[in-house]
């Protein structure tokens, strides 16, 4: 009892930040370790338990994607498609390959959300429209930088959210929490697309008892985490950012 109470309770809190922010893999994952399930169990398991959460997430930041489904239309075949080659990676690639890397690209994400808005208004004065209004350079660079974190997320997904948030904060001049809405549905399609993945080619890895834990948790979470979320002001939406995804960093860091 006290171990399922302890992987719900991970699951709620993993859910509530996902949606606000990212990372909530950082919390489900570790306690998942602790509990003595196998890496890549936990992993998959956990991967397929917060496909919940990003569903009530988005379902709760639906007001904020009316203005943006354009830009979904052209982000999220990205987005699926990474999430496909990650989750294929994972199968094959040892355990450690992307380890290194991924405090690099927490770092990276926090600045892009930190520096944001000073670097929308400089590139705001660089971008390029191609001929005959096709797409800018800045929006092509956008769809492969989100594939690139699609096949990151399928793979694990630590802070995927994060570096999404701050890779659209300075590509793009959508408002913060249009932004944070985008995330949700890019973020959930890349677990959905993995989960898919997982069930077809890995189910003797998935530990069901689990992922039904993780993702009724998720499920509450996303929903608490929505109604949270949307009320932030830009400022501090952007300083919870921050501070969570300064939090999840040492604890990789330090404590992994």
């Amino acid at each position: 009892m006290l171990e399922a109470g302890a992987i719900f309770l991970a699951g709620f809190w993993a859910g509530m930040i996902n949606v606000v922010v990212g990372s909530g893999t950082l919390v489900t994952f570790p306690v998942l370790l602790l509990f003595g399930y196998p890496p890549l169990t936990a992993n998959i398991s956990n991967n397929i338990g917060l496909v919940a959460g990003g569903l009530s997430g988005t379902w709760g930041y639906r007001k904020e994607l009316g203005p943006n489904k354009d830009m979904i239309k052209r982000l999220l075949p990205a987005s699926a498609i990474g999430g496909l080659v990650g989750a294929l990676l994972l199968l094959v690639l040892p355990a450690s390959a992307f380890g290194t890397i991924v405090p690099v690209l927490i770092v990276i994400g926090l600045l892009m959300v930190a520096f944001g808005p000073s670097l929308q208004r400089l590139l705001a004065k660089r971008r390029y429209t191609g001929p005959g209004g096709g797409p800018s350079r800045s929006s092509a660079g956008l769809v492969a930088a989100i594939f690139v974190l699609g096949m990151y997320g399928g793979y694990f997904g630590a802070a995927q959210g994060i570096l999404i948030v701050g890779l659209m904060s300075i590509m793009t001049t959508v408002a913060l929490q249009q932004i944070n809405a985008v995330k949700n549905v890019l973020t959930t399609s890349v677990n959905g697309i993995a989960a898919i993945t997982f069930m077809v080619v890995a189910w003797h890895y998935i530990d069901w008892k689990v992922t039904a834990l993780i993702a009724v948790g998720s499920l509450l979470g996303g929903m608490v985490g929505a109604r949270f979320g949307r009320k932030l002001p830009p400022m501090a939406l952007r300083a919870t950012i921050i501070v969570v995804g300064t939090a999840a960093l040492l604890k990789m860091v330090f404590f992994s």
